[in-house]
């Protein structure tokens, strides 16, 4: 059975378990979807205690952008960069952070696992754009409230949640969609459904994506383009041959599917229990930077290709609110999430398919609490996490069909995270907010390094242990109701994970990371300030950071205990390199934002970041920090009348030179297009995109867009695919 099978069969058995409805009543007592996707979830206490530092994307913004994935849907706010190495993926760039160094929140759970690794990560397309109810971006440190990885901000996911009818009677509401785009051949379908009670309510989603290999623009670096495809002919040979057409990326097509279902119970006004079951399942799909690399003018893989990405959780939420000496409101989170991820190479005309493939069983407690007084919000609690990691390694001969256990990616480990925080906000006097938080937090890593097929002279066990101590301070002014200032310092921190301590692979030509047991913690000093105004025509925004990042976890030359800066791994004698507290690193950043009021329906804005960083190197010199994105923005012109709405927009990336770009980046040939002087640099680029929404009835909608009007052929910085060609967008939806 297929992986869109199983999971359209699991989500029709959950169904079944759902209480029928009375029909006869449904169409009086029907709760509207729509009405149920702008009531926005309760904020989480990090929205709260900042009033500045935050963005939200809501269902409105949703509708007219229509993204394909959630990285897409974090790329639409114009804050956030997206890199992507593949179709499949989507890696967040927040103000000079991406990877590990920004944490993932889902329905107030941590997403972030032990072995999300500082390269690019795409674990957020796990996520249904479709069944998302509010995304919110927080910039800067987010320690306190949210523990080790949120350095450079945190992404705050909130899904749909099921809605009580407030009545004795049963209602039903629901929605389906499709949506098709032209530069991928996107087929979408997604369907919700909610059945509520008094006391009970029951939500189920599910929705497929199937995407085809991705095609770029006409005009632009000829760099991008895809010469090439390799092809295996009669199980003998590898056969390198001409791409029927060079602007269709290849290998990049994949799907996905997802399903969801929650629960809700309230037994009385004060107390609310829900549970929530989420599986998301992607087919394999190719790596295509991968697939782009070169070796003596040859493709250096035949195969290249990640497994199926898999996760899986099961979170139950409770909830009391009434007020007493400790708390207003109290919410319990019981979690388990369950994730699989799996790497699959091959070079060119070579028998041997290695693959690696990693599960990590990740079990979280939150127990938050939140006391409002006349003068203050107060918000405490303790959190515990345990990930633990199993990895394997396989070498298959593809001619043999012989397999053996090789060199697996991680140790056999597990990753302990403990943590208690204070924040708190308080009134100082009439239009000045001051907010304050401080968390203490203690990590352990156990590890076995008994790797079959890569001794690496480590004593069989190891574990690494540390605390770490974060905070913030922050201060709101309001001189009058159109002007606020913001002033906030923060000291973040990120604990050393499995992936940062143990893993094993080859990163570069002729170069293997191996473990390193005795990391230390990394801490991000910052300052943020920013200024609003509004006016009579509109509002602005201006706001600058800095952060400091000292005893940073960076790739550099190691010596192995027995003495070896050089071992043989996979046939190739290679540099040994690990993970370690070896350097700095800083960057700073500004942001503006100017959007004029409505006048007859029509509005326009326009917003710019601008952020540089640089990252200390062995010989003390600097090199540019890789997840600083060039300067980007968009701009537009919005026309809204009650049923319709359009948008002009233009999104731009300014230029990367070759000596802009990181050390480590300027040799990936296969990721940048070259200058005249034959030099690896990131062109700048704008595209046009229109788009427009109609609701035709209180049930019907469509949504049409062209993107990338000028088709242009385009390539996001550090990314290892180009973005789609000119494509006609259409979905319509119906609610119910």
């Amino acid at each position: 059975m297929t992986t869109k099978h199983q999971l359209t069969a699991i989500g029709v058995a959950l169904m079944a378990l759902t209480p029928l409805p009375s029909f006869g009543q449904s169409d009086t007592h029907s709760i509207k979807l729509d009405e149920l996707l702008v009531q926005a979830p309760p904020p989480s206490p990090l929205a709260e205690a900042w009033k500045a530092g935050r963005i939200s994307i809501d269902p409105k913004e949703l509708s007219l952008y229509q993204p394909q994935t959630t990285a897409d849907l974090l790329g639409s706010s114009g804050r956030v960069y997206i890199q992507k190495s593949q179709q499949g993926g989507g890696s967040p760039m927040i103000r000079g952070f991406a990877t590990n160094r920004l944490l993932y929140s889902v329905d107030g759970v941590r997403m972030n696992t032990a072995i999300y690794r500082s390269g690019n990560i795409h674990n957020v397309i796990s996520l249904d754009p479709l069944a998302m109810e509010q995304a919110q971006v927080l910039f800067g440190s987010g320690s306190v409230l949210y523990g080790s990885d949120a350095i450079g901000g945190v992404m705050d996911f909130r899904t749909l949640s099921p809605k009580l009818s407030g009545r004795h009677l049963i209602s039903i509401s629901g929605s389906t969609s499709a949506r098709y785009a032209s530069a991928n051949n996107e087929r979408t379908g997604h369907f919700d459904f909610q059945i509520s009670l008094r006391r009970w309510a029951f939500l189920t989603s599910i929705s497929n994506f199937e995407f085809g290999d991705l095609k770029q623009g006409s005009y632009g670096p000829e760099d991008y383009l895809k010469p090439f495809v390799v092809r295996r002919a009669d199980h003998k040979a590898d056969l390198v041959l001409d791409n029927p057409d060079p602007r269709v990326q290849t290998p990049s097509a994949y799907s996905q599917s997802n399903i969801m279902q929650k629960i809700l119970y309230k037994p009385s006004d004060a107390w609310q229990m829900e549970y929530a079951f989420h599986l998301s399942e992607s087919s394999p799909y190719g790596r295509y930077d991968r697939h782009n690399r070169l070796r003596k003018g040859l493709p250096r893989y035949a195969e290249w290709s990640y497994g199926p990405q898999k996760w899986m959780m099961n979170l139950l939420h409770l909830s009391h609110t009434m007020p007493s000496l400790l708390y207003n409101q109290i919410d319990l989170r019981l979690a388990l999430q369950n994730f699989e991820e799996s790497r699959i190479d091959r070079a060119l005309n070579k028998p041997i398919r290695s693959t690696q493939t990693e599960q990590v069983n990740a079990y979280s407690l939150n127990l938050d609490l939140k006391k409002t007084t006349a003068k203050a919000v107060w918000n405490y609690g303790v959190e515990y996490v345990l990930d633990r990691v199993k990895s394997m390694g396989e070498a298959y001969d593809i001619e043999k069909k012989t397999s053996e256990r090789s060199a697996s990616r991680y140790p056999q480990a597990s990753w302990h995270s403990a943590g208690a925080y204070l924040q708190g906000a308080w009134t100082l006097a009439k239009g000045t907010e001051a907010y304050a938080g401080a968390r203490y937090n203690l990590y352990r890593i156990d590890a076995n390094f008994t790797n079959p097929g890569f001794a690496l002279a480590f004593d069989a066990h190891q574990t690494n242990q540390a605390g770490s101590l974060s905070g913030n301070l922050g201060l709101n002014y309001q001189p009058t109701q159109f002007l606020t200032f913001n002033l906030n310092l923060s000291r973040g921190f990120r604990a050393p994970n499995v992936d940062d301590m143990g893993k094993i692979f080859d990163s570069v030509d002729q170069s293997v990371v191996v473990p390193n047991p005795t990391l230390k913690p990394e801490y991000a000093h910052g300052i943020d300030v920013t200024a609003r105004g509004r006016f009579s025509w509109g509002e602005v925004e201006l706001s600058g950071f800095y952060t400091h990042l000292t005893n940073a976890l960076v790739r550099r030359p190691f010596r192995l205990p027995s003495g070896e800066e050089e071992v043989m791994y996979k046939g190739e004698l290679s540099r040994v390199l690990a993970i370690q507290n070896a350097a700095f690193a800083e960057v700073y950043g500004a942001y503006l934002l100017v959007r004029t009021k409505e006048f007859s329906g029509l509005s326009a804005f326009a917003e710019v970041n601008y952020q540089r960083g640089r990252e200390e190197l062995d010989d003390r010199t600097s090199s540019p920090l890789r997840h600083a994105a060039p300067l980007f923005a968009r701009a537009g012109l919005d026309f809204s009348t009650k049923s319709l709405r359009i948008c002009l927009e233009s999104r731009m990336q300014a230029e990367r030179k070759h000596t802009d770009l990181p050390l480590d980046e300027r040799g990936k040939t296969e990721i940048y297009a070259k200058d005249e002087a034959g030099h690896t640099y990131s062109p700048a680029w704008l595209v046009l995109n229109l788009r427009s929404h109609y609701q035709i009835s209180r049930r019907w909608a469509v949504t049409a867009a062209i993107e990338n009007i000028t088709d242009r052929r385009y390539r996001p910085y550090s990314s290892g695919i180009s973005g789609a060609g000119r494509s006609l967008v259409l979905s319509t939806t119906h609610r119910f």
